[in-house]
């Protein structure tokens, strides 16, 4: 923690005066997070939108608001957190930690946090510190300041890992895993405001691009045909925007060669993404191989979507099974039953497929042609053909699920609640 001369407010910080603050050819890119900050001073506010401006920013998604703790607070009573939340107080160190108190209510488990604040207090940094907020910064602040905090988090070597893996497979061919792949990465990009990636693991077959209405010359064959090259700034290359928050690597879609891959063909690009991208869907193809069984495996959460009849019922089965027996350290894979009430087809009742698979579904979706052909045909999401359709609000309840966060407009708690509780009782003692 340092204090560096703050020079008069201006529009822009250049590089020559910031370098006071440390060698900017030493920082390193900041991995793809969404950042919020909630100003109490305009100087601060600048020095912000100065940094978000770097290059070695560009990846984030940084919005600035005035307001500090407080606003903060009431802003997220109806908005998700991002993954980090940068807030200044002006408040003394009783006043500063009860609008933290009061934060910690609507956070996120997984959202870190960055005090900056103007006292020079080197025990309420420690008890901060010590307690789980992310780093306490005082005003004023220098542009590499927080270019260089948010690195050091996020870079840090013994840190977790900043993205989750949901990988998403159909129990049969034609299950609809894929559009419920697609459908939840866009849910989750517009709910949660995180970045999202989806990767379309059927090369030869693979539909994402369709439905984004995309045709990118490079995606998922060149990355993972180069695996020395593959790095996050490769990687960003091969990206294709689909919208604000959510990129697609795109699958070729072509049969002008096999596509046999290596049982560990897979396991650079996943590392990379994992390292630097908040939630990457994985679209794995309805084939049982050594390098599909290997992404399953290696997944953070998995989902199996199947439809009401028996041949579904049996393959889920032994795919449940397998991953259970593989992954015996980590929650059941989650299930969908999609295509639910299709006219004139005989269907195994949803609880007689729950009985028998063992696991109870997250939700089931109807069958509905005509909504699933106009966006397909389209290429567009659910929501975007029909907003308040009941569908959609289901792809709504699956992307929660699968990153693990809670319904935007309810309560939160944080595993800052405990801490800020116990410095709480300290400063009462």
């Amino acid at each position: 923690m340092s204090e560096y001369e703050f020079e008069a407010p201006r529009d822009q910080i250049d590089e020559a005066t910031a370098a006071q603050a440390g060698d900017p050819s030493s920082l390193r890119p900041v991995p793809r997070i969404s950042i919020q900050a909630f100003c109490d001073s305009p100087d601060v506010q600048r020095v912000i939108e100065a940094a978000a401006a770097d290059r070695r920013m560009l990846k984030t998604h940084v919005k600035v608001h005035m307001g500090g703790i407080s606003a903060a607070a009431n802003y997220y009573q109806s908005a998700p957190t991002p993954n980090l939340i940068m807030v200044e107080s002006q408040k003394r160190r009783d006043e500063l930690l009860y609008e933290l108190d009061h934060l910690a209510e609507v956070c996120d488990s997984g959202t870190k946090v960055i005090v900056i604040g103007h006292l020079n207090d080197i025990e309420l940094y420690r008890d901060l510190i010590r307690n789980g907020v992310s780093e306490y910064l005082v005003a004023p602040l220098q542009l590499f300041d927080v270019i260089r905090t948010i690195g050091d988090i996020y870079n840090n070597p013994e840190a977790e890992p900043v993205g989750r893996v949901v990988a998403v497979v159909g129990a049969k061919g034609g299950v609809g895993a894929s559009t419920l792949a697609h459908n939840v990465s866009w849910s989750i990009a517009r709910q949660f405001e995180s970045e999202v990636v989806l990767a379309d693991m059927d090369l030869p077959f693979g539909t994402a691009g369709l439905d984004f209405n995309q045709d990118p010359v490079q995606g998922i064959s060149e990355a993972v045909q180069s695996p020395d090259r593959l790095d996050e700034v490769y990687l960003d290359r091969l990206l294709s925007k689909c919208t604000e928050h959510l990129s697609l690597l795109a699958a070729p879609a072509t049969l002008d060669r096999p596509y046999d891959f290596d049982e560990k063909a897979f396991d650079q690009l996943i590392d990379v993404m994992r390292t630097g991208i908040p939630v990457t869907i994985l679209d794995v193809p309805h084939i049982w191989s050594r390098w599909t069984q290997k992404v399953l495996h290696s997944a953070d959460e998995i989902v199996v979507v199947a439809v009401p009849d028996l041949a579904n019922l049996r393959n889920a089965k032994n795919i449940v099974d397998n991953l259970r027996a593989a992954r015996p350290n980590d929650a059941s894979p989650k299930f969908i039953l999609n295509q639910v009430g299709m006219p004139k087809r005989p269907e195994i009742k949803g609880e007689e497929f729950t009985r028998a698979l063992g696991v109870e579904p997250v939700c089931e979706i109807p069958f509905d042609s005509a909504l699933f052909g106009v966006a397909a045909n389209g290429g567009q999401m659910i929501g975007e053909v029909d907003p308040k359709s009941a569908i959609g609000q289901q792809f709504d309840l699956v992307a929660q699920i699968v990153t693990g966060r809670t319904e935007v407009r309810r309560a939160k708690k944080s595993a800052l609640a405990p801490l800020l509780e116990r410095l709480r009782v300290k400063k009462s003692a």
